[in-house]
């Protein structure tokens, strides 16, 4: 049973920009004739589709009885409470107090993530980030339908 879906497709500006990126390149290429006007257009238009398309096909899934975010996949009895961050707590976490050895599944245009500690000993994780849209949703699906506590704000935490 599937209980949470998320894709982390990229916004549609990005594709705009991605869709002038390739206008450049074939103005670009104006000069050399009509033909590889043409050629640079169709090719720069590919290859820009393809990279937002596979930058923007991360999921974050709860399915059954593991998290599948990205290409991790773990057990959701190796996590611990899940923490939905705001803009500004998320902004913390995946800057000043990132921890290197976590794993983040990041996506900047994303404001708002979950937080969760990996409780197996096993693990030298300390802790997921998972930037989503929707991180209420996520964090009750993780916690097995338990409201997941606030976690503390930034000015909280420093204290």
């Amino acid at each position: 049973m599937q209980q949470y879906d998320e894709r982390l497709h990229v916004p549609r500006s990005w594709w705009l920009l991605g869709l002038l990126g390739a206008a450049l390149v074939g103005v670009t290429l104006l000069p050399l004739g009509v033909i590889p006007l043409l050629a640079g257009l169709a090719a720069a238009a590919a290859a820009a589709g393809v990279a937002l398309s596979a930058y923007g096909s991360a999921r974050i899934r709860v399915v059954g009885d593991a998290l599948v975010a990205g290409p991790a996949r773990v057990p959701l009895s190796a996590l611990g409470t899940p923490r939905a961050l705001d803009a500004a707590e998320a902004l913390a976490w995946r800057t000043h107090r990132a921890d290197a050895r976590a794993h983040l599944l990041l996506r900047g245009y994303i404001p708002t993530a979950v937080r969760v500690e990996v409780t197996d000993p096993q693990d030298p994780t300390p802790y997921l980030y998972l930037s989503t849209r929707h991180p209420q949703r996520l964090a009750r699906a993780l916690s097995g339908g338990r409201t997941a506590p606030p976690e503390p704000t930034v000015r909280e935490a420093e204290h």
